[in-house]
């Protein structure tokens, strides 16, 4: 089928005509992470983190929060997912482009179902403005090409591998559609935590089944009682008291505990021989 695009011949982003769903991806992780916590779901990432452009005190951060097995995930804690995130969080978005009012909006269905504004009538970004989970995005189709920049965003994660993004972040982003088909490329500055732009792209079908999932927002529950709710658990790097926890309580080594590629082939098991004699 055609690329569906409105009487003057601009490429039109939202759902087909009488039909009704969403734009839905794979939601992978961003890099392959020896030292995830849930390292199986690393694997199909496209690069590895040691390949990623981070600075080392990113690194450093990321794996912390793995060894505090994401305790400070904001996703699963019902905050939206600022700039980078946006686009990879589960069951999918949906894109509605309303040309009288010279607005684009971007509906994420995950989490706590929250929205952001491209503004499409050539303003700029304010000098002067708060911080916020979508920043502010301007729009412009060049040629069949529908291309937003953002600003004023808060820090936040990309993906659930825990790589930190800035509130210093800019955001470039691409989007381009044939048929029901489309492709999302994006490229983030950042000079707090990147050493160059990161560059991604990530592609989409319009699925017509969303599987309901609008129907349960996402509510956020006590998990511990009597906790005090002003602080996230967590703990500073080497200070977390339960790192040895499952290691001992198995008496096995801590670096077999804690993971890693290594750990996955069988001659480790030499390695884990040599250091108990």
């Amino acid at each position: 089928m055609p690329t569906p695009r409105w009487p003057d011949g601009r490429v039109n982003l939202n759902s087909p005509p009488g039909q009704k769903g969403l734009w839905a991806g794979n939601g992978g992780r961003l890099a392959i992470n020896p030292n995830s916590y849930e390292p199986n779901t690393t694997r199909n990432a496209p690069i590895h983190i040691d390949d990623a452009p981070i600075q080392e005190w990113a690194k450093a951060l990321t794996n912390f929060r793995h060894r505090n097995v994401l305790a400070d995930e904001p996703h699963t804690r019902c905050k939206p997912s600022p700039g980078p995130r946006e686009f990879v969080t589960p069951y999918g978005i949906e894109i509605l482009d309303i040309p009288d009012l010279k607005v684009i909006y971007i509906l994420d269905v995950g989490g706590p179902h929250s929205f952001r504004t491209i503004y499409m009538d050539d303003r700029a970004h304010p000098k002067n403005l708060d911080l916020s989970f979508s920043g502010h995005s301007t729009g412009k189709w060049e040629g069949n090409i529908l291309t937003v920049y953002t600003t004023h965003i808060k820090q936040g994660w990309h993906r659930r591998n825990g790589i930190p993004s800035s509130d210093r972040i800019t955001l470039v982003e691409h989007f381009i559609r044939h048929d029901n088909h489309l492709t999302h490329v994006s490229v983030v500055t950042d000079p707090v935590y990147l050493t160059e732009p990161l560059i991604k792209s990530e592609d989409y079908l319009f699925n017509t089944n969303s599987g309901g999932n609008w129907l349960w927002p996402c509510e956020y529950v006590e998990e511990l009682p009597n906790a005090d709710l002003t602080k996230v658990p967590s703990y500073m790097p080497g200070e977390n008291p339960f790192l040895h926890e499952f290691a001992d309580k198995f008496h096995i080594p801590v670096d077999a505990a804690l993971g890693g590629a290594e750990t996955m082939y069988p001659e480790y098991s030499k390695k884990l021989k040599g250091a108990a004699q």
